[in-house]
């Protein structure tokens, strides 16, 4: 399982990687290789704001849809535009290309909250 030390982790498996002012936000390659084949991202929250632990989305499998939660309070500013006509790019590169959203982060305090890598990795057992 790949669990990058750059990143900060949820225990609903979503990750952030900050730069600079704006944080990106996805699922880890843990959570997408439980959902299976990714074939829908959904997110209509673009412009809003919204607090730690709120749905931001849905991420939609072959199988299930789930729910997509925020790390940290902020505005969701972007949606990563290539999910539309490519999904599979969760499960393909899920900490790089498969990003799903972009957040101008209201309280960057509450990154230190989130786990670390090592953190995240004794959640995964």
């Amino acid at each position: 399982m790949n669990v990058p030390e750059n990143l900060k982790f949820t225990n609903e498996h979503e990750w952030l990687r900050l730069e600079g002012e704006v944080a990106y936000v996805g699922i880890t390659d843990y959570a997408q290789s439980e959902l299976g084949e990714i074939i829908f991202v959904e997110v209509e929250t673009i412009g809003e704001n919204l607090s730690k632990g709120e749905t931001f989305g849905t991420i939609e499998a072959v199988k299930t849809v789930s729910d997509l939660f925020l790390p940290v309070d902020g505005e969701i500013v972007e949606l990563n535009p290539e999910l539309e006509s490519n999904p599979e790019l969760v499960n393909n590169d899920p900490y790089d290309a498969g990003w799903i959203i972009k957040i101008n982060i209201a309280n960057a305090s509450q990154i230190d909250e989130l786990l670390s890598a090592a953190e995240y990795e004794k959640l995964l057992g």
